[in-house]
């Protein structure tokens, strides 16, 4: 298999999403479109407890393939951010849309499940939550990012599989 060079700087190898350096270059891009258009959008954590990995290392990379299904358009960014989180940035949106999003990617996490759990494997449990705003001059990028990061911590805390957006 010959290595494609193309895509090394701004996929990560394990797993093939956006790197977190290319996402935040869209991310920010974005956000300054949407402050110019008054457009919402929408900034998600996804928390996978995957520590067999060890033992199964394609397992993360078959999981994120998954979730990325559950993102229709070709706007929607996935990226990793580190070895405990993945950030999902989803454009154009407001809450009603958000929560379809949400919906899809519960159900895809729960497909993937079902199937772990048919070939006797333990489920992964995650967290998922962010915030939906109308970015504006007055907001700064930096406190979205702490405010979802915040809030996703809040729902580890609770140790259960759960999925929610606040507004920001």
């Amino acid at each position: 298999m010959i290595y494609s060079f193309s895509n090394s700087g701004f996929r990560d190898p394990e797993t093939g999403v956006y790197n977190q350096t290319y996402f935040m270059e869209v991310f920010n891009r974005e956000w300054h479109r949407h402050i110019r258009d008054n457009q919402s959008l929408a900034l998600l954590y996804l928390c996978p407890h995957i520590h067999e990995t060890i033992y199964q290392p394609q397992l993360l990379e078959l999981f994120m393939k998954r979730v990325q299904l559950a993102l229709l358009r070709t706007t929607d960014l996935l990226a990793r951010l580190d070895n405990q989180a993945f950030a999902l940035g989803i454009f154009e949106v407001n809450n009603a849309g958000i929560q379809i999003v949400l919906k899809r990617l519960e159900s895809k996490i729960a497909e993937f499940n079902n199937n772990l759990l048919s070939q006797r494997n333990s489920p992964i449990e995650y967290e998922l939550g962010g915030c939906v705003c109308r970015p504006n001059k007055g907001l700064y990028l930096d406190n979205l990012f702490t405010t979802v990061e915040k809030h996703t911590l809040q729902l580890q805390s609770k140790h259960q599989s759960v999925a929610k957006v606040i507004q920001f």
